[in-house]
């Protein structure tokens, strides 16, 4: 049994969440709250954060890691490029949404007025960046559900929550939003707190 220790409202976490309930795996999952971390998290996780999953004697940590890992073991459906050059690919731009987009949450967040702002105008900008491909194709690679995916899910689902107001360039963007949240893995992953966010 894979145990996921889980944020109720951590974007990484629900990446993680995502996975699993794509794979139709058995699991469990332990809801961290992110105000009253248990002392066990560090423990596992040096850094005090989750998501970490627990598998016998295997304890991962970093939300790319652990889907990678769930991928690997659990291949259908596969979620990474079977093709190595395509597959660094993917690689790559799960790396360039953390450098360019994801870094940017914790600012938001917490930061000050100045860095919030920052934060927000950075990954509106990046967003309305890539907006356009959806009017092509489905997905972030084609016509075939992938990690890319699974790993902006949960920025797009935070948007109106983040204060991030994107403009009409990028309804194509939104469309391909509204297509991974329709999911039925998608909606199975979401928390009671998540679920808030939208309304």
């Amino acid at each position: 049994m894979k145990t996921l220790y889980s944020g109720t409202t951590c974007p990484f976490s629900q990446r993680c969440r995502f996975v699993l309930y794509e794979k139709g795996m058995d699991f469990q999952i332990i809801d961290v709250d992110l105000f009253n971390k248990p002392e066990d998290l560090a423990v596992m996780n040096p850094y005090n954060q989750v998501p970490v999953l627990v598998e016998r004697d295997l304890i991962l940590y970093e939300s790319n890691i652990i889907n990678e890992y769930i991928d690997d073991r659990f291949p259908h459906p596969q979620l990474m490029p079977a093709d190595p050059v395509m597959r660094a690919r993917a690689r790559l731009f799960l790396f360039r949404f953390e450098q360019e987009m994801f870094c940017h949450i914790p600012h938001i967040e917490k930061g000050t007025q100045k860095q919030a702002d920052k934060g927000r105008q950075v990954i509106r900008d990046a967003l309305t960046q890539i907006a356009p491909v959806f009017a092509k194709q489905k997905y972030m690679l084609g016509d075939e559900f992938s990690m890319l995916d699974v790993a902006i899910a949960p920025l797009l689902w935070r948007l109106d929550h983040y204060g991030i107001q994107l403009g009409k360039q990028a309804a194509p963007l939104m469309k391909y939003a509204e297509r991974l949240f329709s999911r039925p893995a998608y909606i199975d992953a979401l928390t009671a707190s998540e679920k808030v966010m939208r309304k």
